[in-house]
């Protein structure tokens, strides 16, 4: 995921503590750092901000049918899908560096970052992860090292999130990309998308489990 810094980056500094990144993404920021992994650590709010619908997903015939391929599974792998993530990123202009793959690994161990895999057989082939809080869900990454993983993944995760029905909750992608726009992703200017994310904080979290709803395999620990 990129953008322009312009009026974007709200803040530069600080670092990847667990305090911080709370602070940031309950206020509507995430780190990211400036012009590759040396820059500084800049602190984003794009304006507009890209969301997907929870009701709003689009899932073409071909996706579907890769639904039912692959298995599925939640917080299973987490570090290799944060590393496969990081591998993918232009490594000119890149922000996954270490610091970034430890902060989110020491987040995940508390509960907050959640990632969810695609499997192929024996192989890890897909996924994403990103930041929960209560009903938000921040998406960071994902990667595919086949056809449609990568949107495999994120079905998945809109099963999840909207498994008890509750529409306070909120799926943020940071930007839309054609890729992501192609699934259903709007944008929303900056005031609305705050409005939201307040309403998304409100909602409690959701149970971090492929729910019966959704319509292919999934792999249990």
């Amino acid at each position: 995921m990129a953008g322009d810094a312009d009026d974007e980056v709200v803040a530069v500094g600080g670092d990847l503590s667990l305090a911080s990144l709370e602070t940031a993404y309950t206020h509507g920021a995430f780190p990211m750092r400036l012009g590759g992994l040396s820059g500084p650590l800049g602190w984003w709010s794009p304006d507009p901000r890209g969301v997907i619908p929870l009701t709003g997903l689009r899932v073409s015939r071909s996706l579907r049918r890769s639904v039912r391929r692959y298995e599925v599974s939640v917080d299973s792998a987490f570090p290799d899908v944060v590393e496969a993530c990081a591998r993918r990123a232009d490594p000119t202009n890149g922000w996954i560096g270490t610091d970034f793959r430890d902060a989110y690994t020491v987040a995940h161990e508390h509960g907050i970052a959640h990632s969810i895999e695609v499997w192929s057989q024996a192989d890890l082939v897909g996924g994403l992860y990103g930041v929960g809080y209560q009903g938000l869900f921040a998406g960071e990454s994902m990667f595919s090292r086949e056809r449609d993983a990568s949107k495999v993944a994120l079905v998945a995760l809109v099963h999840l999130l909207a498994a008890d029905g509750d529409d306070r909750r909120l799926l943020d992608v940071q930007w839309v990309t054609p890729h992501l726009s192609s699934l259903g992703a709007v944008a929303l200017p900056r005031t609305e998308y705050l409005q939201r994310l307040a309403v998304a904080l409100t909602a409690p979290e959701p149970k971090w489990v492929i729910p019966p709803s959704y319509p292919g395999p999934v792999r249990t620990r």
